[in-house]
């Protein structure tokens, strides 16, 4: 990106190579800070005409005119005080002039707040350079709002609050050296992003909530039809699973993809002139309005295009293609995506069991898994995450094993124990938390612990539409149908309500390439049985009422009576 400052969609985006204010004079009198001080009076036009017709005078200056005039005004103020100051129409009411530096701070915070620098382009560089250059301007923008609040109430500040002035995150970039594939040459100016600095708890307001439509087969590579300016976009290279993913974003969807950090692992710099194992090109401005993936056998690279949308703001959208893609090229290799989660419970005696409870969205697998927590806080020493939405089942010697995607968990928040979300909150980014079906993205471990092989010996449907209770074993032809089916009762986590199927609970992938995903599931299927290993359902009554969790507490105590080597249990 060549801009200084890239001011758009209630976001900023601030070069650190280009745009870098030192200190107050430098900032107050840069052409950075003027920009934003009339995009601030532009917007104010529509919301507050009081603090507009104060910034331009009663209409007698435009916009423009007015900031320059204002940034003049805070320069002199912020080396003079008030009483020392020449008459003007911005000294006309301290109360109003104290109410507009409050919502100039505020209008500034109120946006999602970016920074980046290049790596390459600055010597010396290193992840210590982007931190505490981020710092000092988070402590530059602190310091100067105070002087001013001071200023003006003519006494200093009672409270001070060490909020985030500056950015939400801050990223460093390079510039491809030399280019993978010449039949991707349309990327190669994009820059690449190689370190990523999250100030969480981060909380961002995006204007969609929910996921809708589906992602299907394109009829032609969408590089056929790529439109983007490489000063407007960035590349953020990361490991979904074992594979190397490069994401493509267009610079509108800066917060969700820079959010995916918190959730996949971050690709080493070495890695970014390699092929990719997948590619997403999100935000591509090409007025189709899809959500589509092809194959390029040629190249050995599976390729997902999200078009330009308002709708796609949604987080939902960049992690569930990666994951679509993910499984697509895994079941190309012989491993079975599983949508689900997988947790290895160590239990307090030394005893550990891998369980892996599968179903598609809103069957309770993160319910369980919180409820069985909560049951056997006596007896259980820890919970480790092995996968929480998206992993696999593979064979190595016909013993099966499961292997994660994501390093972190993109939960609901009404999933949670109340309490659960405030416990890690200075680790996670929230997604509007003010509204229905808000989510936070928390990491759970580490990258090499996901992608170890972990033994399975447990795997239950999360059944939420029927009404029997605890946990049953299945025959082999009853669980394979019964995930083949994917029944659930969809409560309105997508775009899906009511009593609904879905081959093998899995429409990310299973469910477009069924052909290939069948003999998969026969084959890790037969595996668990002949490993002996418990296969059924556990029933979470979630379909029914969600506010009564007694179903799910049923439902853990049965996981914690199997995993404690009680008898096997039985279905009321």
């Amino acid at each position: 990106m060549e801009k200084k400052i890239s001011i758009a969609n209630r976001q900023v985006i601030l070069n650190y190579n280009k745009a870098y204010p030192k200190n107050r004079e430098t900032l107050l009198k840069s052409k950075t800070f003027e920009k934003f001080i009339t995009y601030f009076i532009n917007i104010e036009k529509d919301m507050d005409v009081n603090i507009y017709d104060y910034l331009t005078n009663d209409g007698e200056l435009t916009p423009e005119e007015a900031g320059r005039q204002f940034c003049t005004f805070l320069r002199l103020l912020a080396v003079f005080d008030i009483d020392e100051m020449e008459p003007t129409h911005f000294l006309k009411d301290n109360d109003t002039l104290n109410n507009v530096i409050e919502e100039i701070y505020r209008g500034w915070r109120s946006l999602q707040r970016f920074g980046f620098m290049n790596s390459l382009d600055t010597p010396d560089f290193g992840i210590n350079t982007l931190v505490e250059r981020d710092s000092k301007m988070n402590d530059l923008i602190l310091r100067t709002y105070r002087l001013f609040s001071e200023k003006i109430a003519n006494r200093p500040n009672l409270v001070y609050r060490q909020v985030q002035a500056g950015t939400n995150s801050c990223f460093s970039v390079h510039d491809s050296e030399e280019h993978w594939n010449e039949d991707y040459i349309g990327l190669k100016d994009v820059p690449i992003i190689d370190c990523v600095m999250l100030r969480t708890p981060m909380i961002l307001h995006p204007k969609s909530s929910k996921r809708t439509g589906m992602f299907v087969k394109a009829e032609e590579n969408p590089m056929n039809y790529l439109s983007i300016d490489p000063n407007e976009w960035f590349c953020l290279p990361i490991k979904v699973g074992k594979l190397l993913c490069f994401v493509y974003f267009n610079t509108k969807y800066t917060a969700s993809a820079l959010s995916m950090a918190n959730l996949f692992e971050l690709a080493p710099i070495d890695e970014s002139n390699k092929r990719p194992d997948l590619l997403m090109i999100f935000g591509n401005e090409d007025g189709k309005n899809e959500t589509v993936y092809w194959h390029d056998e040629k190249n050995g690279i599976w390729v997902g295009c999200i078009s330009d949308h308002p709708r796609i703001e949604y987080f939902g959208y960049l992690k569930k293609m990666a994951l679509t893609l993910h499984n697509l090229a895994m079941m190309e290799k012989g491993w079975l995506p599983i949508h689900g989660a997988m947790v290895n419970i160590k239990l307090k005696d030394g005893r550990q069991k891998g369980i892996i409870l599968m179903g598609d969205s809103g069957a309770g697998k993160s319910e369980s898994i919180e409820a069985l927590k909560h049951v056997g806080k006596d007896k259980i020493k820890s919970v480790e995450v092995v996968f929480d939405d998206m992993g696999t089942i593979h064979l190595e010697d016909g013993v099966p094993y499961g292997q994660g995607t994501e390093i972190g968990a993109f939960i609901r928040l009404d999933d949670l124990d109340p309490g659960t979300p405030y416990r890690d909150m200075d680790r996670s980014i929230f997604f509007a938390p003010e509204n229905p079906n808000s989510r936070m993205v928390v990491p759970t471990e580490p990258y090499s612990f996901i992608t170890r092989n972990h033994p399975i010996d447990l795997f239950c449907y999360a059944n939420n539409y029927t009404d029997s209770k605890g946990m049953k074993e299945l025959t082999f032809d009853e669980i394979k149908q019964t995930c083949k089916d994917g029944t659930r009762m969809a409560l309105g986590t997508t775009q899906e309500v009511g009593l609904s199927k879905t081959y093998f609970a899995n429409p990310f992938g299973p469910m477009q390439e069924q052909e290939i995903c069948e003999p998969l599931i026969d084959e890790m299927f037969t595996a668990m049985k002949d490993q002996g290993i418990y296969m059924g359902e556990i029933y979470t009554h979630l379909g029914f009422d969600k506010s009564n969790r007694q179903g799910i507490e049923d439902a853990a105590e049965e996981l914690l009576k199997f995993i404690t080597d009680d008898p096997k249990p039985e279905a009321e």
